[in-house]
């Protein structure tokens, strides 16, 4: 990251930064403090931006503790923490810390660039910075405001600032977001080479920064989509006439790399397993009608590995090796006692490009760099209600998600398979995040063009104006995805595909035909071995609909979003979640009550409600201590307690 000290001689701005965080100005002010007109606005802007990215100590805290498992993407790296409703106020502090520090110096680059307008020494592209500071001072207040809840609008004037509620927030967003798009001269075809290097996302290139601001608009506005219709169509549609983010090149992505930094990976901390999360596993297996005998060979280099991984793949019918001692049943997650001690028959083919499959470590995608490889052993065993080891399990080329949530007497030291203490397990037997995530070389995305089409659907099928119709929107949003992890070969069909996955959802947009109540699967005693049948539900999300629907338009739609969305934007899918319900996420594990979800208890796990999901994040306590008046004109316009169940006003039910 590049110190603004350096760059700027220091300057004394009229900052003021959210109450009970550092302020920037007490250490960059200095008597020899360069004038506005010297100092050059795309430092401020290439700050901010980079800050907000988020060292390892803070993205550790939220990203992978907070909003990976609020958005159900991996399991909870934290063992049940925020899973289950539960925090930490000082994982919350630094995060709200970290993004008003990158707040406090986007205001600083828009307070230079007016000044250096007023004194008549800007350059030809300074208003586009305003601009372009904008936008992204829109995001970020509304990254944090999808967090917590109400936030200042009008902050940083030399005094504390006043919180305004959640709907005051998005309307200022909304409206900033359409004054700062339409004000940017896209005719500027370029900066210079040395001001283009200030901006990690797109080099100061205007049109992709206005159709960035627009897409932007999109988000925000279909996230009024349940309480506020009426201001989300008018936002929707209108922000939906201006160019929008369509293509790979317009990707919003900054660069990660090794250190400890803002410019640091998100999933650099290698002492976390990050195993697929149960939601995402249902959501994929079954999906698309793509086999997994289809896709081994390019996701498994080693051809005795390629024939060994094959030989384990299951039918379709196969729903596994069956604990019902050992793994829990008190959850709504239908495959919950469920082992499958082999490949899916099929299963989405961005899966086995996200998550490494078990056992096969001597792939690059398996884990290792610094902290040396990952435990590679993928033997375990079984153990009865007394402790005894019953018999050994060998989890190489198997495939399940690892649920969250309490285990009572189940639970133990989890490494790996199930959080059971039953079945021991080493950390290599269930599918985790591959090593190209972990090796600080990739480029986060903070906004893809799958999302904007994906948006464009929903807004179809609202009945809202839109460029393309819902089914090509739609499709291309999953070609999108699909190009963006190099599966286009089997996108065809994906998209023909009727087949319905654990939830009962299939891909095709024509085949809306609900799947029924449950399927008739094949499974095997995991101690006798003895074969039976089983009728398998699919999932009641009562949530959505009633739990009456599970293959209609929107819930294809959210199911492909969040598909495309990881592990890229967690807080993106949480945020779907809060606000639809969709796609389904399945209740924690309560074989003992979870002090944290009072509302779950065993006469409602089969039930989805929205008081078994955290909503929020708390304040800090930094706030409360040093804001007396702004914390508390925060929580009375949150509209309900300082806790994490308490909805947003743009997710209330």
């Amino acid at each position: 990251m590049k110190s603004i000290i350096k760059k700027t001689g220091l300057i004394a701005t009229t900052i003021l930064v959210f109450t009970g965080c550092k302020k920037i100005t007490d250490i960059n002010t200095s008597p020899t403090a360069a004038s506005a007109d010297q100092t050059q606005v795309e430092y401020f802007i290439d700050n901010s931006i980079i800050h907000a990215q988020m060292n390892p100590g803070v993205s550790e805290r939220t990203f992978v503790l907070y909003w990976l498992p609020g958005g159900r993407q991996m399991a909870d790296a934290d063992g049940a923490t925020f899973s289950v409703a539960d925090y930490n106020d000082e994982w919350i502090g630094e995060y709200y810390d970290n993004q008003s520090g990158s707040l406090n110096t986007i205001n600083s680059a828009i307070d230079v660039a007016t000044q250096q307008i007023a004194a008549g020494t800007e350059k030809y592209y300074t208003n586009d910075l305003i601009q372009v500071s904008r936008i992204w001072r829109a995001y970020l207040i509304s990254e944090m405001s999808d967090n917590f809840g109400p936030m200042p609008t009008q902050a940083f004037q030399g005094k504390n600032p006043d919180f305004q509620d959640v709907k005051t927030v998005y309307y200022y967003l909304l409206d900033e977001l359409k004054d700062a798009t339409s004000k940017l001269d896209v005719t500027i075809a370029a900066v210079p080479a040395v001001v283009a290097n200030e901006d990690p996302a797109y080099a100061f290139n205007f049109s992709k920064w206005q159709a960035y601001g627009n897409s932007l608009r999109l988000r925000l506005a279909m996230r009024l989509s349940e309480v506020d219709p009426g201001k989300a169509q008018s936002e929707f549609e209108d922000a939906a006439k201006g160019s929008l983010l369509t293509d790979a090149s317009q990707t919003f992505q900054i660069q990660e790399k090794a250190g400890w930094d803002d410019l640091s990976g998100m999933y650099s901390r290698c002492w976390y397993q990050l195993p697929e999360s149960v939601t995402f596993n249902n959501l994929v297996v079954n999906l698309g009608s793509v086999t997994s005998a289809q896709q081994i060979p390019s996701v498994i280099s080693d051809p005795a590995s390629q024939t060994t991984a094959v030989a384990n793949i299951k039918p379709a019918d196969y729903a596994g090796q069956y604990y019902p001692v050992q793994l829990t049943t008190k959850t709504n997650n239908p495959f919950s006692a469920y082992w499958l001690d082999g490949l899916p028959h099929a299963i989405d083919p961005r899966a086995y490009q996200i998550f490494y499959i078990p056992g096969n470590s001597s792939d690059a995608s398996f884990p290792n760099g610094t902290c040396g490889a990952v435990n590679s052993n993928t033997v375990g065993y079984v153990k009865d209600v007394s402790g005894k080891t019953i018999k050994n399990i060998d989890a190489k080329f198997t495939w399940n998600g690892t649920p969250d949530g309490n285990w009572g007497s189940k639970g133990g030291v989890v490494d790996g398979l199930f959080q059971a203490i039953n079945i021991g397990a080493a950390t290599s037997m269930v599918p985790s995040l591959q090593n190209k995530f972990r090796t600080q070389t990739a480029k986060r995305v903070f906004y893809g063009p799958w999302e904007t089409y994906f948006l464009l659907a929903e807004g179809a099928v609202r009945g809202w104006a839109t460029p393309v119709d819902g089914k090509t929107a739609y499709e291309t949003g999953i070609s999108k995805s699909f190009e963006y992890w190099g599966t286009s070969q089997y996108l065809a069909t994906y998209l023909a595909s009727t087949d319905y996955n654990n939830d009962g959802t299939s891909v095709n947009w024509d085949n809306t035909t609900e799947p029924g109540n449950s399927h008739q699967m094949n499974y095997v005693d995991g101690i006798t071995g003895a074969a039976g049948t089983v009728n398998i539900p699919y999932p009641s999300n009562t949530i959505y609909k009633n739990g009456t629907v599970r293959n209609d338009h929107l819930t294809k739609i959210i199911t492909q979003k969040y598909i495309a969305q990881t592990p890229w934007l967690p807080l993106e899918t949480w945020s779907d979640h809060r606000r639809l319900g969709l796609p389904f996420f399945e209740n924690p594990v309560l074989e003992a009550p979870i002090q944290t979800l009072p509302a779950l208890t065993n006469s409602n796990y089969m039930t989805s409600s929205q008081q078994f999901f955290p909503q929020r994040l708390k304040y800090p306590s930094g706030l409360q201590n040093s804001n007396v008046n702004g914390y508390n004109q925060a929580v009375k316009e949150l509209g309900g307690p300082d806790a994490t169940l308490t909805p947003l006003w743009w997710a209330e039910h």
